[in-house]
């Protein structure tokens, strides 16, 4: 049988009944405690204390119990500090193992919760829309719909090669950097069109497609942004499948809404013009956070993945 603490209740009555001069014997059976629970109690009371100073006592009583606040080493400490800064997860900082550490993944995210380190570095928490939230932008009037894709592709969740897309747009909706994600590796890429309009977003995912190995990627989903308008040219033209999930669904897409997230806290914030940057800079984004490892793929990172699934033939073609 499992023991619990008086409550503070029970203090109450217990004072009440040893003020009437109830025995131990009768009050311990109208609680149902033990009578050594309730003599202990009473003793408290003889000695001329209150319920409240028991209740107090109990209190800094518990603040010893449990098990000691762990410390680590000063040289653990900094390596932690350096990962976070890179982006790194305390999960993925303890089970990648690259340097040993003297706690568990859920102690170490208690530490950061009790700000022994800064836990502002920790990538982004909760939603990023609120519930029942409505799409409002515009959308496409023909479209292959997110249906469609389990028919063509029976073997689409375990199979490499489809992506998720979206455009994230700078400071006053005047630029844009178009995202796309591989399902499996995660690996995140990052392309700099020259405007926001449908030519500018087909221009360059053609660029970009003509530089991949050919038929290396199957489809690509994306939401039912106007900038995507041009996706029968797209995909006739470098042999993709495109589809689009149901407006106002971004969960139909959730990977890819997560990585958006993640490159606006890495550095393409929503009040920066993306015209002022080049392909350089948006790729270097994208590399950095290829390069921190996810427990949801073994603690590897989302390009030792990605460069898993390619054989040599591809990986001649792209270095």
């Amino acid at each position: 049988m499992t023991y619990t603490h008086i409550t503070t209740d029970e203090l109450v009555f217990i004072e009440a009944y040893f003020q009437h001069g109830t025995t131990v014997a009768q009050i311990a059976k109208r609680l149902g405690r033990a009578r050594q629970t309730i003599h202990n109690v009473i003793t408290h009371f003889k000695a001329g204390h209150t319920a409240i100073d028991y209740y107090q006592r109990y209190k800094e009583n518990k603040k010893r119990c449990g098990r000691k606040q762990s410390v680590l080493p000063t040289s653990q400490q900094k390596y932690i500090e350096e990962k976070v800064a890179q982006g790194w997860t305390p999960d993925v900082i303890v089970g990648r193992q690259e340097m040993s550490i003297d706690c568990s993944g859920r102690t170490l995210y208690r530490m950061f919760k009790r700000e022994t380190f800064d836990a502002a570095k920790l990538p982004m928490q909760g939603k990023r829309k609120p519930n029942g939230h409505q799409e409002r932008r515009g959308r496409q009037a023909f479209r292959r719909n997110i249906s469609e894709r389990v028919d063509d592709y029976p073997t689409f969740n375990e199979a490499f090669g489809h992506l998720e897309g979206d455009t994230i747009v700078g400071v006053r909706h005047k630029s844009a950097v178009i995202t796309l994600v591989e399902r499996l590796s995660k690996a995140i890429i990052t392309l700099k069109p020259k405007g926001r309009s449908a030519l500018d977003i087909e221009s360059a995912i053609n660029t970009w497609c003509q530089q991949m190995p050919r038929n290396l990627f199957k489809s690509i989903t994306f939401d039912c942004g106007k900038e995507f308008s041009n996706w029968q040219s797209m995909s006739n033209r470098n042999d993709l499948s495109i589809y689009f999930a149901d407006p106002g669904t971004p969960s139909q897409r959730g990977l890819n809404e997560h990585s958006n997230g993640l490159l606006r806290r890495d550095g393409l914030p929503k009040d920066m013009d993306f015209n002022t940057v080049d392909q350089a800079f948006i790729s270097s984004i994208a590399a950095r956070r290829n390069h921190i490892p996810r427990k949801s793929l073994n603690y590897r990172t989302p390009l030792e993945v990605f460069l898993g699934y390619m054989g040599e033939k591809e990986l001649s073609s792209l270095f």
